[in-house]
C-alpha cells in the first residue's frame, strides 16, 4: 500500500469522530426546524426522545460486542435499572429540587450509576466466560431484573423510600406516594424527558465511547478482541479493560433508560425485556460492529421505519415489511461480494485523486 494511500486512510480515521458530531448536531438542528415549521407530525414528535434512547443504547452495546467483541442479551436489564432508578429520584426530589432540568439531569445521572453497578455486579463473574456462556448469563440478568421489578412495591413519603413485595407492606404515611406498583410498574410519572435533553445524552455518549476507543485503553480492549492470548502475553490486563468497557457500556444504558422512562407517564418492567435487548443488538449487527455512525444512523432509521410505513398506509403489512427490510439489509451487510465491489470502488477513487494530485 503506498504511502499516499495510508495517509489518506489515517485522514478518514482522524475526521471519523468529528463526522459523527456532525452528523448528530445538523440532525437535531433540521428537526428542530421541521418542528418549528410545524413540517412534523405528533406521532413523528413522540418518537424523537425514544429514538434518542435507542441511538445511546446502540452506541453503548457496540461498545462491549463491536469494540470489546463479547456478545450480551442483557443490555435491556441496565435500561430498566436506569428506568426505573431515574424515575424513583425524579418523584422523591420532586419537592427538594422543583427545577425540572435539574432534576432530569440528577435522575440521569443516578440512572447512569445504577446501571454501572449492574454492570459491575454481572461483569465481575461473567466476563471470565466466552462467546454463548456469556449471551446465556446476560440474557438470564435481564430476565432476572425484569421479574424483580414486576413484584416489587416503592413509595416514598416523608420519612424517606419504602420498598416492599406487596402493596400493603409499603406502610406509607397519608401524604406518601407509590411510585412503583408491581406488575403496573411505575405509574403517575411527571414527564421530565425532551428531545433536547436526549440530543445532549448522544453527544455526551459519543465524547465518551469514542474518546475510549481511540485511547491507550481502547486499543487495549480491541487488542483483547482481536487476540486475547498475545494481549495477555504483553501484559494487557483482560479482567480490568472487559471490565471497563462492559460497565461504561451499561452506565450508559442506564442513563439511556432514565430518559425513556421519564418519557411517559407510566412505565411497565415488561418493556425492557428479551425483545428489547435484541432490538438494540439487531441494530448494532445492522449498523456494522465497531462502527459508531452505523449504530446511529441504524438504531434512527429501524426506530423511525415502522411510524413511516403506518403513513402510507400498509397497515395490516407493516411490520411484514419491517421484516422484509431488516432481512435484506442483513443480507447486504454481510455479503462479501458486495463489500469486495466497493472496496475496490473506493480503492480506485484514492489512486484516480492520488494521480491527480500529482
Amino acid at each position: 500500500m503506498s504511502k499516499l494511500s495510508l495517509g489518506s486512510m489515517k485522514g478518514r480515521s482522524a475526521l471519523s469522530p468529528f463526522l459523527n458530531y456532525a452528523i448528530v448536531i445538523v440532525a437535531f438542528i433540521a428537526l428542530q426546524v421541521a418542528i418549528g415549521m410545524d413540517a412534523m407530525s405528533n406521532s413523528m414528535q413522540s418518537l424523537l426522545v425514544p429514538v434518542c434512547c435507542y441511538i445511546v443504547m446502540a452506541i453503548s452495546l457496540n461498545l462491549t460486542v463491536g469494540v470489546l467483541g463479547e456478545l450480551s442479551l442483557g443490555h435491556g436489564g441496565f435500561m430498566s435499572l436506569g428506568a426505573f432508578s431515574g424515575i424513583i429520584v425524579s418523584i422523591a426530589l420532586k419537592n427538594l429540587v422543583p427545577l425540572s432540568p435539574l432534576r432530569l439531569a440528577i435522575a440521569l445521572v443516578v440512572g447512569a450509576i445504577f446501571g454501572a453497578i449492574g454492570g459491575v455486579i454481572v461483569g465481575v463473574p461473567v466476563l471470565r466466560l466466552r462467546g454463548d456462556y456469556l449471551a446465556i448469563v446476560t440474557l438470564a440478568f435481564g430476565e432476572i431484573i425484569k421479574n424483580v421489578m414486576q413484584v416489587l412495591y416503592i413509595g416514598v413519603d416523608e420519612h424517606g423510600l419504602h420498598m416492599s413485595t406487596s402493596e400493603a407492606g409499603l406502610l406509607l404515611s397519608e401524604n406518601g406516594t407509590a411510585i412503583v406498583k408491581g406488575p403496573m410498574g411505575a405509574v403517575g410519572v411527571t414527564k421530565l424527558a425532551s428531545f433536547t435533553a436526549g440530543f445532549i445524552l448522544i453527544l455526551i455518549t459519543l465524547v465518551i465511547v469514542q474518546n475510549l476507543v481511540h485511547s491507550r485503553a481502547g486499543r487495549a480492549i480491541q487488542a483483547l478482541r482481536d487476540n486475547r492470548i498475545a494481549a495477555e502475553s504483553i501484559g494487557i490486563s483482560a479482567t480490568k479493560y472487559k471490565l471497563m468497557a462492559f460497565v461504561t457500556s451499561a452506565a450508559l444504558a442506564g442513563a439511556a433508560g432514565a430518559l425513556y422512562g421519564l418519557n411517559y407517564s407510566s412505565t411497565l418492567a415488561s418493556k425492557f425485556d428479551f425483545n428489547t435487548s435484541i432490538l438494540v443488538l439487531v441494530f448494532v449487527v445492522l449498523g456494522g460492529l465497531g462502527s459508531i455512525r452505523g449504530s446511529i444512523i441504524a438504531a434512527a432509521v429501524l426506530t423511525v421505519l415502522p411510524e413511516l410505513l403506518r403513513n402510507f398506509d400498509v397497515k395490516e403489512y407493516r411490520m411484514l415489511i419491517y421484516a422484509i427490510v431488516l432481512i435484506l439489509v442483513m443480507l447486504v451487510t454481510n455479503n462479501p461480494t458486495i463489500w469486495g465491489w466497493i472496496s475496490r470502488f473506493q480503492r480506485r477513487k484514492a489512486e484516480e485523486k492520488g494521480e491527480a494530485e500529482q
